[in-house]
């Protein structure tokens, strides 16, 4: 039996144990030799330590290629990726109402709908264009929500795509931009595979496009844009998942604070993490090095599919190929789609994510984890 439906990559562990091994002071938890277990083992700044909030807003400049910078001042750090209440969504007494593109991440029904009572409408993206957000698409999605009474507080998209495995063009973002700044709500950019793109084209932040467009840190379209960062894919750490919201807005950045601290980084996690990712030659190499092991997996896997007969996707990014099975169901139906996702578990011992599972309009796609 096997499993690529679950978003690890482990293809670069070896890069990481090198380090470690090369590095037994950051490990041992000491500082010139000596130990500071009993100083990282106090209460520490619910904020985090200066030191590691510079080295990863650093990196992740240094992912972006270094083409825009962050505020560690409005980092808030929490532990994993999937928290209770993802301060970003739930930074709000009332939580409402989000637009998502689809196809999209399962578990975002799990964390907005289920723990903090966030209300999805899907924006419906199809196969024509590529599964790329339409004005139309986003105007449909708005509308839909107005109907059932329902208050719009925001767009959130994942870029690169958890499932597609693409980035989005600055189009898209330029749209999503407008399109917030018009309606006066929130959108959030969850960038968390934003150290995987292999091939062209390039990943393009949502920060870029702000950038390009002159708002400054204080303007109110900025306030209301954040990024959600993790370094438990892509920049794979060693088996700790960390996760960091940039929050723009003063009244939001204090409210996620305050709730990150069910949630927090231990200290020493802290300490590793800053003595890794401060060490530029090593972050280079390994972002380097993933990426292009990323590259030789995913054209493993296209070209093994092609052999078979089966398409996926054109994707430049991410850990998951979007997989094209639909001339393989008995019917252009979803129950021909679980039909299909059952042989291929109790028949093939194979588990792929089906595309209803991440809410695909379309019978026939699944998403293939590669890393």
């Amino acid at each position: 039996r096997g499993s690529m439906g679950l978003a690890e990559n482990q293809l670069s562990f070896d890069l990481l144990e090198s380090w470690l091994a090369k590095n037994p002071d950051a490990a041992g938890f000491k500082r010139d030799g000596k130990s500071i277990f009993r100083e990282l083992a106090l209460f520490q700044d619910y904020n985090g330590l200066p030191a590691f909030k510079q080295a990863l807003v650093d990196f992740m400049s240094e992912i972006r290629g270094n083409k825009v910078t962050f505020n560690p001042n409005h980092i808030v750090l929490t532990a994993g990726a999937t928290r209770p209440t993802r301060p970003s969504c739930s930074a709000s007494p009332t939580p409402g109402t989000f637009l998502l593109p689809t196809p999209y991440y399962p578990g975002f029904d799990r964390d907005l709908k289920w723990r903090t009572g966030v209300e999805i409408v899907p924006i419906q993206c199809t196969s024509s264009n590529g599964f790329q957000i339409t004005e139309e698409a986003l105007n449909q999605a708005y509308q839909e929500a107005e109907n059932r009474n329902l208050r719009v507080k925001g767009v959130l998209v994942t870029n690169p795509s958890n499932p597609l495995g693409t980035t989005m063009t600055s189009n898209e973002l330029d749209l999503l931009v407008t399109f917030v700044e018009a309606k006066d709500i929130h959108l959030i950019s969850d960038e968390i595979y934003s150290g995987t793109v292999f091939i062209s084209p390039g990943f393009v932040s949502v920060m870029e496009i702000l950038k390009n467009r002159n708002y400054d840190e204080f303007s109110e379209v900025r306030n209301r844009v954040h990024v959600v960062y993790s370094l438990s894919k892509g920049s794979r750490s060693p088996g700790i998942p960390r996760r960091s919201d940039l929050l723009q807005r003063r009244d939001g950045l204090a409210a996620a604070t305050k709730m990150s601290s069910f949630g927090l980084v231990s200290s020493q996690t802290q300490y590793l993490l800053s003595a890794m990712l401060s060490d530029k030659k090593f972050t280079k190499k390994y972002i380097t090095e993933n990426q292009r092991r990323l590259k030789k997996r995913h054209g493993m896997l296209v070209s093994g599919l092609q052999k078979a007969g089966i398409g996926c996707l054109k994707s430049n990014a991410g850990l998951f190929c979007w997989v094209d099975m639909r001339h393989l169901l008995r019917s252009n139906t979803f129950d021909a789609e679980m039909e299909l996702w059952k042989k291929n578990v109790y028949d093939v011992k194979l588990n792929i994510s089906p595309g209803s599972s991440c809410h695909c309009t379309e019978p026939g796609w699944f998403s293939v984890t590669f890393a």
